[in-house]
């Protein structure tokens, strides 16, 4: 038979024929080939379970609660920035959807009670509820805040159970969570970096969102290197360019802050006075003759122009006549431009059907050193329970339960108000912390500069105002302008094209101040300018197909 074998014809014996039969045949693969098909396999399941404890989890996800607020703006504690979220993204591996939604809603619902500890005292102060009323309605809000931690985990869980580099998918998801999901007071990780400008400039590449994935990724890097060992992997080279980010975000700050700098010595200067008047939002019968008055020293200081925060005019004008009412009260004693803080109402002649008599606006006008008014801006985005309650227009009883809220109405117009022949963009209040907002300000008005008037009497001597200022900074980096930001009671400042503030005025309730400084017209090209938040969403749509569709598996030898 041709498959019979002789023994004697081999010469050998059968435990020879064994190990002729164990060398590989040039159609098999090497034993080093198998290897690596081996850790392939090992590196296309690296997803399938936690790597911690039910209990261990939770342990980890109250961890990042608190490290995450102590590295974010308030208590500026920066460096803990690159490894507060390295304990959440190890509780999150592996979990399925559904548990890490709730886990990143108690990170986040933790988060927020600890970095807007605020809320509760403002709410208390100004509400006109009683304190456990109060607590109840901060714990609200925070619970509302910490969906959007909820949206992270379940859309990364998401995204790493089909298959997708989970390191990816945790950046990716946290881009969607920080782009989409909508807050009462906005708020970006990227402003832990507030006191580091060198870390904040790829901003004028990609907003807030761009440096917000800077920072984490180092918290992903470090999270993945202390993972991979317990799957028997070593660090690919993803891991090693996430762990790079910081370092190349560095190198891209010191080059960018040396070239807006060329810019800005070659720009014109305007010199620029600040009016911090300090008056309580429930006794403001002094308020306007304080702001005249402390305008008319900065007149002596020859200033080109002076800005007032927001509302600091207590007198509300009709719109059909406001020009010259504002001029023969206000600027007509200024002697200087100034940008003024007032409200303007337009008459309803039948109430409307809410019962309404008229329409209030937040408004700023600008006027020239004759005390003609030559520009108005009017605010378009309202503070909730400040400014307006939900539902009151629908149930007017709301105002009578909280009589220190507002009433107001949203502004329409984008035009920037004139000084000369330059144009400066106005925001007011909480507009400043918009990125998208403040990117169609500038893209309808093209400034030279930008402008901001607050009121954050409403939260006194806390944490909010300098939360408030390190998210407005970015502003100037994404655009590469100055802003001149004035409030009230504090924090006021000068901003500089890199994030800087060389003029800063502290919270003071009790006593008015002045301050000066200068600034630069600037027009300088930003990529940020350019697109917006439109990389931003082409990463939503990314993330929401890799959360329903499997990645393709490479395809193996059988």
């Amino acid at each position: 038979m041709g498959d019979e074998r002789n023994d004697d014809e081999f010469g050998e014996d059968e435990p020879q024929e064994a190990s002729i039969a164990d060398e590989p045949s040039a159609d098999e693969p090497s034993e080093k080939a198998r290897a690596s098909k081996r850790s392939a396999d090992r590196d296309e399941d690296w997803r399938p379970h936690p790597i911690v404890s039910p209990r261990a989890a939770w342990v980890l996800v109250a961890l990042s609660a608190v490290l995450c607020p102590l590295g974010f703006a308030g208590f500026d504690i920066w460096p803990l920035a690159f490894v507060a979220w390295v304990p959440l993204i190890v509780a999150l591996r592996g979990q399925t959807p559904k548990r890490a939604l709730w886990l990143g809603w108690v990170a986040g619902f933790g988060m927020t009670m600890v970095g807007f500890s605020w809320l509760t005292s403002m709410l208390e102060e100004f509400s006109g509820f009683p304190q456990w009323a109060c607590i109840g309605m901060a714990a609200v809000v925070c619970m509302q805040k910490g969906g959007r931690i909820a949206l992270l985990g379940w859309l990364y869980a998401r995204m790493a159970k089909r298959g997708w580099h989970p390191g990816l998918s945790f950046m990716g998801a946290f881009a969607v969570s920080e782009l989409i999901y909508p807050l009462l007071f906005p708020w970006y990780y990227a402003a832990s970096m507030h006191t580091v400008p060198v870390m904040m400039q790829s901003a004028d590449i990609g907003g807030p969102i761009l440096v917000s994935l800077v920072v984490l990724g180092s918290n992903v890097a470090i999270a993945e290197l202390l993972e991979r060992p317990l799957f028997g992997l070593k660090p690919d080279r993803r891991t090693i360019a996430l762990a790079a980010l910081p370092i190349v975000a560095l190198l891209y700050g010191l080059v960018r802050i040396s070239q807006v700098e060329s810019a800005v010595a070659e720009a014109e200067p305007i010199k620029v006075g600040m009016v911090q008047g300090a008056t309580p939002l429930t006794k403001r019968a002094n308020a306007l003759r304080v702001h005249i008055d402390k305008t008319k020293e900065l007149a002596q200081e020859n200033v080109d122009l002076v800005v007032w925060s927001e509302a600091a005019a207590s007198r509300q004008f009709d719109e059909k006549s406001y020009e010259a009412a504002v001029k023969r009260r206000i600027t007509r004693h200024l002697k200087v431009p100034t940008i003024v803080g007032t409200v303007v109402y337009q008459r309803i002649p039948n109430p409307d059907p809410k019962g309404r008599r008229a329409r209030f606006f937040n408004t700023a006008l600008i006027a020239d050193e004759k005390g003609d008014i030559h520009g108005r801006y009017d605010k378009q985005y309202l503070l909730m329970f400040g400014e307006y309650l939900p539902f009151g227009d629908d149930y007017p009883v709301l105002y009578e339960w909280s009589p220190n809220s507002g009433a107001f109405s949203k502004g329409e117009s984008f035009e920037p108000l004139p000084l000369g022949e330059h144009r400066l963009s106005t925001m007011i209040c909480y507009e400043d912390i918009i990125p998208s907002f403040v990117s169609k300000l500038v893209s309808v008005g093209n400034p030279d500069l930008l402008i901001n008037m607050t009121n954050d009497a409403w939260f006194g001597d806390t944490k909010e105002p300098w939360q408030h200022l390190a998210l407005a900074k970015f502003r100037s980096v994404e655009h590469r302008l100055y802003m001149v930001r004035v409030t009230n009671t504090g924090v006021s400042a000068i901003i500089d094209p890199v994030g800087r503030t060389p003029v800063v005025v502290g919270v003071d309730m009790a006593e008015p101040k002045t301050a000066t400084g200068e600034v630069r017209y600037l027009q300088l090209f930003s990529i940020y300018k350019k697109l917006g938040d439109v990389p931003w969403w082409l990463v939503t749509a990314v993330c929401a197909l890799a959360a329903f569709i499997p990645r393709r598996r490479r395809l193996r030898a059988s």
